[in-house]
């Protein structure tokens, strides 16, 4: 399975909450996702909320691309990654 980090914009702000009803939007997400074998990981949100920075494991960047349309999220950018972290050479 390949890493990747998914770039999105929102321009309105991400509305994703930590309420019961951002809780059943992220598990929607989440299960439409390993419908394709796409597992979310993590994201990074900017403090505005406008941009976020989403680690995925997935089979291809077409199972990313397609989860995202069903989820209706934006895609800006879709690159395959590694993990490297100071403790790489022990």
């Amino acid at each position: 399975m390949n890493r990747y980090l998914v770039e999105r914009t929102f321009p309105d702000g991400l509305g994703l909450m930590p309420t019961q009803e951002g809780n059943g939007a992220a598990q929607t997400v989440v299960a439409n996702n390993a419908a394709k074998g796409v597992t979310w990981v993590h994201s990074y949100v900017t403090p505005d909320k406008k941009r976020t920075f989403c680690i995925y494991d997935a089979p291809s960047p077409e199972a990313i691309r397609q989860t995202a349309d069903t989820n209706g999220l934006p895609v800006e950018r879709i690159t395959e990654v590694r993990v490297l972290d100071p403790y790489f050479h022990y």
